[in-house]
């Protein structure tokens, strides 16, 4: 790998726009103060940073379960997957990743399969940190079904920063595991729900990264995994 390609990734087409509006804010910095243009420099650095969509090595091996999202692990626990999916009414394990402003916002599918479902619901913007952003934040939930029949739900959740969630799939759909699926702008979070009676193999506080980190397998007996922290 360059030098080069360590610094500048490629952007995804859905930043290029508020790339350009940086840009342009910048030049009329410039017109009023220096300071003030360097500090728009800044900004719009910053901005083509925030879309960055860089490639991704994904494992390949059948069952494994990758996580959705650049982030941090904020919360494992039990937890009922949104109602509007459809599906059972049972607890399942929920892994949820925390997006700060300063990760890749590009979401990846953490399993193959078929969308068999797609449901957005609007609501507040609490910190995506916080556990009840699950219930009460607007969010996108989709229902990813695999070849076996079982089935993983991933839930776009908007923040106290983000204000648009974007989905590229539709119901139906076929879709492969560390494919793109969607994007939140401007920090949030991601929930996946496990089958029942599969343990994640992550830990609170782990960095994850999207399309890349194995956040369980399928086909492992290992119970969940603990962790320390230095």
């Amino acid at each position: 790998m360059r030098m080069r390609d360590t610094f500048l990734k490629p952007m995804h087409p859905e930043g290029r726009k508020f790339v350009a509006i940086f840009v342009v804010v910048t030049v009329l910095l410039f017109l009023i103060s220096s300071i003030l243009g360097w500090i728009g420099v800044g900004a719009s650095v910053w901005c083509y940073y925030f879309f960055r969509d860089p490639k991704r090595a994904t494992p390949t091996a059948e069952g494994l379960i990758v996580s959705p999202a650049d982030g941090i692990v904020s919360l494992i626990e039990k937890a009922v997957p949104p109602p509007e999916l459809g599906m059972p009414a049972d607890e399942l394990t929920r892994i949820s990743v925390f997006m700060s402003v300063f990760n890749c916002h590009v979401n990846r599918a953490p399993i193959a399969g078929e969308i068999t479902e797609i449901a957005y619901r609007p609501g507040k913007f609490f910190n995506a940190s916080l556990d009840k952003a699950s219930a009460d934040n607007e969010r996108n939930s989709l229902c990813i079904q695999m070849d076996d029949g079982r089935q993983i739900a991933v839930v776009q959740i908007a923040g106290l920063v983000a204000r648009r969630i974007v989905c590229f799939v539709a119901k139906g759909d076929k879709i492969a595991t560390g494919e793109r699926f969607g994007l939140i702008r401007f920090g949030s979070r991601l929930d996946v729900y496990l089958p029942e009676g599969v343990h994640p193999m992550v830990s609170l506080g782990q960095t994850m990264i999207a399309g890349e980190t194995v956040l369980a397998d399928l086909a492992s007996n290992e119970s969940a995994r603990m962790a320390r922290t230095d």
